[in-house]
C-alpha cells in the first residue's frame, strides 16, 4: 500500500541541518583551489594562448556538468546512501588532488605543444575524473535534504549557496595569501587534506544516523504534494541562458578589472572570489525567500526571478561603466562589490529556477542534476562564445548590450510564464529598460578604457588613438606613441637611440653580445621595435617571431618605422604562446633568443622567468647561443637566470644568459652601429656631433663593469659574480612558486 501524505509538514521533525551546510561549505573551499592550481598548471604546458585558455576553462566547466548528471543517476539509485557517497567522494578527490600535479608534470612530458585538438583531448582525460566526482555532489546533498525540508528551492539556495560561499572564500584567501606562501603544490595539498576530512566526517555522521532515510523516506507532506511547476524543459532551457550571461559578463568583468591592475595575476583571484561572494549570497536570499513566501506560489516565483534577472542585467551592464566613471576618486579594487551586486542577482536565478520546475515528490536530486548541467552547458557556452568568438569582432560595450539584452529577454520570458497572471507591465519595463540603456551606451562606455589606465591622473584631453578589443585581451596606443598591452606599459614605437623613450639602446647593444646570430628567435612581438632593429643586423639570415596577440600586427603595419618589418622575406611571424611553441618544435635551434619580457609580477610572466622555462630555453641554442631578455628589474628574475646558467651578464633591466662565454665585445660593437642601417636609412648619421657621441655611450658600455651595480642601473654591465653576490638570499622562480606574480 502507498503511504498517504501526512497533512502538515510539522508532524515530521526537522533534523538539524548545519552539519551538512559546514561539510558542503568546507568542500567548496577546494574545489576552487583545485580549479586555479590546475587551470595555472595545465596554461604553463599547453599555454596562455586564448586558444588554451578557453578549451582548458570549458572542459573543466563541462566535466562538472557531467558529474552533476552522474550524481543525479546516483541520487536516484535504489539504496543508494546519498551521505555515504558523497563522503566516498570527498576521499575520492582528495586521494586524486594528492596525485594531481605529479600526473600532470607526467602527462606533460609527452604531450606538452601538442595540437588544440589534442590539446582539449588530453584536458579532457586529465579533468574527466576529478570534475566528475566534484560535479556529482550537489544532486547528492540536495537529494538527501530535500526529504528532510520538503522544499527543492531551500535545499538548493543553502546548499548552493554554502558552497559557494566556500568557493568564494577559497578564492580570496587565493589572492591574499595561499599562492604566495604555499605555491602550486601547497595549495594542492592545503585542498587535499580538506576533502579528506569533509568525507571522513560525512561517513561519521552517516555512521551516526540510526535509520537510512534514503532507503526509506517518509511520505511528503499535503501541503509539499500541491506544488506547482513549470514545464522542466522549458526550465533546462532557461538555466542554461542564464548560466550564458553570467558567464559571460564575468568574461567582460575580468577584462576590465585586469586592465585596470595592469595584468595582476591577484585580479582573477579576486573578482571570481567576489562574483561567487554574490552568487552565494543570491543563493541564501532564495533559500529565505522559498521557506517562507515562496514556498508554494509558482506565479509569485517567477515573478521574483523575473525581478531579479532583470534588475541583475541591468546591474551587469553598468558595471564598466561605473566602475571607469569614478576610477579617478575610487581605486578600483575597492570596486569589486559591484560585480557582487550583480552576480546575486543573476546568481539567484538558477535556485528559483529549481524551485519552480521541481517538485518535493519528484525525485529531486536526479531532476537538479539536468537542470545544473544545463546551467553548466550554458555558462561554458557563455565562456566560450564570448571570450573566444564574440570579442573577437565586437567591442567590450557591444558585446554588454548583447548580453542586456539577452538578460531581458530571459526576464520577460519568466515574467509571462508567471501564471495565472502573467505580467505584461514588466515585459514592458524591460523593454523599455533595454531601449534607454542601449541608446545611452555611447556616452556610457565613452573613454573607458582611457579612464581605466590613467585613473587619478586621467583628464578628458587623454585619448588613444589607436584601441584593439580581441579574443587575446587589448591593445591601446597613445599620442606619443606609447603601446599599452592588457593595461600595462608594452613599448612605443620607436627605432631611434637618439630620442630613446623605450630604452632602445639595449636592442642596439645586441652586436656586442653575440658575434654571429644567424638564426634568432624573438619572443614577444609588441610594437616590433626590437624586432626591426634585430633583422637589420647585418649578420641576422632569419628570424622567427613568436607573439601570443595578433592584434599587434595591423598596427605596425600602420607605422612607417616598422611596417617593413612585415613584409621582409626573413622574418616569420607565429601566433601562440612561446612556451607552447618551443615545446611544439623540439627541434629548432638558435643563435640568439630576445624576450622583451612583460612586468615580472603580471599574470603568468613567471612562465617565461622560471627555472623550468630557463631550461627548455637551453634545449633550444646552438653551441655558443645567447638568451636575452628583460628582468624589469626583479632580483629574483636575475637570480634565477645566474643560477641556471654559468654565465650572465646583465645590461641595465636585460640580462643575457648562455652555457659558453659572453665577452661584451666593443670594438665589434662599434663597427656594427657605424654601419647600421634600417630602411636604407643610417641609425646613426656620423655628420652630427651628437650622433657620434650617442654611438660612443652605447659602444663604451663595458666600460661600466667596474660601477657600483646599485647605481646608475640604466647604464651598467653587471657580471654574474657580481649577481650572485648582491643577490643572494634571494628565492629562485619556478613553475611552482610563480615568482612575483602574487606578490
Amino acid at each position: 500500500m502507498n503511504k498517504q501524505p501526512q497533512s502538515l509538514p510539522a508532524t515530521r521533525e526537522r533534523e538539524k541541518l548545519w552539519p551538512y551546510y559546514l561539510l558542503f561549505f568546507v568542500s567548496g573551499f577546494p574545489a576552487l583551489t583545485y580549479q586555479i592550481v590546475w587551470q595555472r598548471a595545465l596554461f604553463t604546458i599547453y599555454g596562455v594562448n586564448i586558444e588554451s585558455v578557453t578549451i582548458i576553462v570549458t572542459v573543466f566547466m563541462l566535466g562538472l556538468g557531467l558529474g552533476s548528471l552522474a550524481g543525479g543517476r546516483l541520487s536516484a539509485a535504489e539504496g543508494v546512501r546519498a551521505l555515504r557517497a558523497f563522503g566516498i567522494i570527498e576521499v575520492s578527490i582528495g586521494t586524486f588532488g594528492f596525485c594531481s600535479l605529479w600526473i600532470f608534470h607526467r602527462v606533460a612530458e609527452f604531450t606538452a605543444g601538442v595540437s588544440t585538438a589534442a590539446t582539449g583531448a588530453i584536458t579532457f582525460l586529465l579533468l574527466l575524473v576529478p570534475t566528475l566526482l566534484m560535479g556529482s555532489t550537489l544532486p547528492l546533498l540536495v537529494a538527501h535534504l530535500v526529504r528532510r525540508t520538503e522544499n527543492v528551492g531551500e535545499s538548493v539556495g543553502s546548499l548552493y549557496s554554502a558552497n559557494t560561499f566556500g568557493s568564494a572564500a577559497a578564492c580570496l584567501l587565493a589572492a591574499l595569501v595561499l599562492m604566495r606562501v604555499l605555491g602550486e603544490s601547497g595549495c594542492v595539498r592545503l585542498a587535499a587534506c580538506l576533502n579528506l576530512l569533509v568525507g571522513t566526517s560525512a561517513l561519521w555522521i552517516q555512521s551516526r544516523t540510526r535509520a537510512d532515510k534514503n532507503a526509506d523516506p517518509e511520505p511528503i507532506s499535503i501541503e509539499a504534494a500541491r506544488h506547482s511547476t513549470i514545464r522542466f524543459k522549458v526550465a533546462m532551457l532557461l538555466a542554461a541562458a542564464t548560466g550564458f550571461v553570467a558567464l559571460a559578463y564575468e568574461i567582460i568583468w575580468y577584462r576590465l578589472y585586469s586592465f585596470a591592475s595592469g595584468g595582476s595575476a591577484p585580479s582573477f583571484a579576486n573578482l571570481l572570489a567576489y562574483y561567487l561572494f554574490g552568487i552565494a549570497y543570491g543563493a541564501l536570499a532564495v533559500h529565505d525567500s522559498c521557506k517562507k513566501k515562496l514556498r508554494n506560489d509558482l506565479g509569485r516565483t517567477l515573478k521574483a526571478g523575473a525581478t531579479v534577472v532583470a534588475i541583475g542585467a541591468i546591474a551587469a551592464f553598468l558595471v564598466g561603466p561605473i566602475i571607469s566613471g569614478v576610477a579617478r576618486k575610487i581605486p578600483y579594487d575597492y570596486l569589486y562589490g559591484l560585480v557582487t551586486i550583480a552576480a546575486a542577482l543573476l546568481g539567484a536565478a538558477f535556485p528559483i529556477l529549481s524551485h519552480a520546475a521541481i517538485g518535493p515528490e519528484d525525485q529531486a536530486g536526479k531532476k537538479l542534476s539536468y537542470l545544473y548541467l544545463s546551467n553548466i552547458v550554458g555558462s561554458a557556452l557563455g565562456s566560450f562564445l564570448v571570450g573566444f568568438v564574440i570579442l573577437d569582432y565586437w567591442s567590450t560595450s557591444a558585446t554588454s548590450l548583447l548580453l542586456l539584452g539577452l538578460g531581458m529577454g530571459i526576464a520577460a520570458v519568466l515574467a509571462t510564464l508567471a501564471t495565472p497572471r502573467p505580467s505584461k507591465i514588466a515585459v514592458v519595463s524591460f523593454a523599455a529598460a533595454f531601449v534607454v540603456l542601449a541608446a545611452s551606451r555611447g556616452v556610457l562606455f565613452s573613454g573607458m578604457y582611457e579612464r581605466l589606465l590613467w585613473k587619478e591622473l586621467f583628464h578628458g584631453g587623454m585619448k588613444f588613438t589607436d584601441l584593439v578589443e580581441n579574443r587575446s585581451g587589448v591593445i591601446a596606443v597613445d599620442t606619443r606613441g606609447t603601446v599599452y598591452g592588457g593595461g600595462v606599459y608594452d613599448g612605443h614605437f620607436n627605432l631611434d637611440p637618439m630620442n630613446d623613450t623605450n630604452g632602445i639602446f639595449r636592442a642596439y647593444a645586441i652586436p656586442g653580445l653575440h658575434p654571429d646570430p644567424k638564426e634568432v628567435l624573438v619572443i614577444g612581438l609588441s610594437s616590433g621595435s626590437w624586432a626591426q632593429i634585430l633583422i637589420n643586423d647585418p649578420e641576422v639570415e632569419d628570424e622567427t617571431i613568436v607573439e601570443i596577440n595578433p592584434g599587434y600586427l595591423p598596427l605596425i603595419r600602420e607605422r612607417p618605422a616598422v611596417a617593413s618589418l612585415l613584409a621582409n622575406p626573413k622574418v616569420h611571424v607565429v601566433i601562440d604562446d612561446g612556451r607552447r611553441w618551443l615545446a611544439a618544435h623540439p627541434d629548432r635551434k638558435f643563435d640568439f633568443i630576445l624576450m622583451n619580457t612583460t612586468f615580472n609580477w603580471r599574470a603568468n610572466a613567471s612562465n617565461l622567468l622560471s627555472v623550468d622555462f630557463l631550461q627548455i630555453i637551453r634545449e633550444h641554442l646552438r653551441v655558443g647561443g645567447v638568451a636575452y631578455y628583460n628582468t624589469t628589474g626583479s632580483g629574483e628574475v636575475q637570480l634565477t637566470a645566474a643560477t641556471v646558467y654559468p654565465y650572465a651578464l646583465r645590461l641595465a633591466g636585460f640580462i643575457a644568459v648562455s652555457d659558453s662565454p659572453i665577452v661584451f665585445d666593443r670594438a665589434r660593437l662599434r663597427s656594427t652601429l657605424e654601419a647600421y642601417r634600417i630602411d636604407g636609412r643610417p641609425v646613426f648619421d656620423l655628420s652630427r656631433a651628437e650622433d657620434r657621441t650617442r654611438l660612443d655611450q652605447i659602444a663604451s658600455l663595458s666600460e661600466s663593469m667596474s660601477q657600483d651595480p646599485n647605481l646608475e642601473r640604466n647604464s651598467v654591465l653587471e657580471d654574474r659574480a657580481s649577481l650572485l653576490r648582491r643577490l643572494k638570499g634571494m628565492r629562485l622562480i619556478t613553475d611552482d612558486n610563480m615568482g612575483t606574480e602574487w606578490q
